[in-house]
């Protein structure tokens, strides 16, 4: 059975990692941007990894600049934004795709394991849509991903057990790492 440490991703600076170096964490692998609407996000995603990385928990940071160009800069020029800015200190790897023929394995991966389920209802969720929707349709059945801030919640033994789209709320993604913390 394929889980989360079988894939190797690269880091800013262009080195492999195999994440088979956090096995028996409690992973939350989102995919990121400086310019987006959700970049707020940022500082409870900090907030979270302060209190719970003494407890087995990482945040794997994957900027992407395929929805409307929200990540446009170099990796050194969004992990100094991200660090400035939120005082960002979970590990942050190398700009990647998350859709299309060049999407990096682990989000195809992630998004087979947890399939979209849709934004939520209500105005801002129906816009999101109508934007996910305009973006994503160049990627057809390769639109694994539909916004920036998805995050995915990976248990200690690898496997995908939650995605949480841009419009859930932090606090229930919270909730959600720390009881995956606890049943280990």
């Amino acid at each position: 059975m394929t889980t989360v440490y079988d894939f190797t991703v690269k880091d800013r600076q262009g080195n492999d990692v195999s994440l088979s170096q956090y096995a028996g964490k409690v992973l939350l692998i989102v995919n990121t941007a400086t310019g987006c609407g959700f970049t707020p996000h940022y500082e409870p995603l900090e907030d979270m990894y302060r209190e719970l990385r003494d407890q087995g928990f990482e945040i794997l940071d994957f900027p992407c600049n395929q929805f409307a160009n929200q990540a446009p800069g170099s990796d050194d020029e969004i992990h100094e934004f991200c660090t400035l800015k939120f005082g960002t200190e979970f590990p942050q790897f190398t700009k990647i795709d998350v859709n299309g023929e060049t999407a990096d394995p682990l989000f195809a991966y992630l998004a087979t394991e947890k399939p979209f389920e849709g934004f939520g209802k209500g105005i801002k969720f129906a816009a999101l849509k109508k934007f996910s929707d305009m973006n994503n349709k160049t990627f057809g059945d390769k639109a694994y991903i539909k916004w920036n801030f998805t995050k995915f919640l990976v248990s200690r033994n690898g496997e995908v057990i939650a995605r949480f789209e841009p419009t859930v709320d932090m606090e229930d993604v919270k909730a959600a790492v720390v009881s995956a913390i606890k049943e280990a």
